[in-house]
């Protein structure tokens, strides 16, 4: 499924969030949004999903206006994973959970029939969570909730497995958050292997450079720069917008790797600006 992003803008308690903002993400890419805190990341995720209208500017999934769809129609073609917190709704089995994945495929009658139970068994394989499939969620570690979390979202499209079938939307943000080391991999290797066109919010520069195949660099609700991820996170990119001296390299294994200076932060946040090295749509401010 094509995402397309045309022109958003968002205002909140009458300040502006977003202003502007335009990004595409192919069928089968898995796109990152990257920038500090209150750059209007997760703002721009509510839109996509349909939980914040913008003033202005479209949301497209393969060309159809994502507010022209009715709720349900919507909900069939995106699945979302906020970020979790708490201890989840207790009482409720782990298979009770990924079965609520299925709520937009029910009639009226809201009943559970094969194809539902068929994707549910589906997402529990795919995430490895079928040894959980019987325990309380509330029991669960940090990691086995966002595992059974992400099963949800993919129980959403019918029959995982069959190739014919279109791939939706995933979007995620910072599903990463609370895990240890293993369990991000596990679960960065997990969603790649979905093939699921994604827009995701991450933190960790490190880890977007692993996952996605391009970035999208917000700061103060404005698009920077877009495109493959070593094109984005250049030596000036990362001193004026997340104010350290760093560099992006794709090392011999393949893998793009941020490595930090001796003094990480830049000195230029503090002496004044300095000449940038990166492609600008619109102003960089300082932080």
């Amino acid at each position: 499924m094509k995402l397309t992003v045309e022109q958003l803008h968002i205002t909140l308690d009458r300040r502006p969030i977003l202003r502007d903002v335009a990004l595409e993400a192919r069928p089968g890419d898995i796109v990152g949004l990257v920038g500090p805190n209150g750059s209007g990341k997760s703002t721009l995720l509510r839109t996509v999903y349909r939980s914040l209208r913008p003033e202005r500017g479209v949301v497209r999934l393969d060309g159809d206006d994502v507010w022209a769809l009715s709720p349900r129609a919507a909900a069939r073609r995106t699945a979302a994973v906020l970020q979790e917190s708490g201890g989840g709704p207790g009482g409720l089995r782990v298979a009770e959970i990924v079965a609520l994945g299925r709520t937009p495929h029910h009639g009226l009658l809201g009943r559970d029939g094969a194809d539902d139970h068929e994707a549910v068994e589906e997402a529990l394989d795919r995430c490895g969570a079928r040894p959980l499939a019987d325990r309380d969620f509330g029991s669960l570690s940090g990691g086995e909730r966002q595992r059974v979390l992400l099963a949800r979202a993919l129980a959403q499209r019918p029959r995982l497995l069959v190739l014919a079938q279109r791939p939706r939307l995933l979007v995620l943000d910072e599903l990463t958050n609370h895990l240890d080391i293993r369990a991000r991999f596990e679960l960065l290797e997990l969603i790649r292997s979905t093939g699921i066109t994604t827009l995701a919010v991450l933190h960790d520069l490190d880890l977007a450079a692993r996952l996605c195949d391009h970035l999208v660099a917000l700061h103060h609700g404005e698009v920077i720069t877009a495109g493959p991820v070593l094109d984005v996170l250049t030596p000036g990119l990362l001193r004026d917008v997340f104010g350290v001296t760093a560099t992006a390299d794709r090392h011999p294994d393949g893998v793009v790797r941020v490595t930090y200076g001796a003094e990480p932060l830049a000195l230029d946040l503090l002496t004044g600006p300095t000449s940038r090295s990166y492609p600008l749509r619109h102003p960089v401010t300082r932080l």
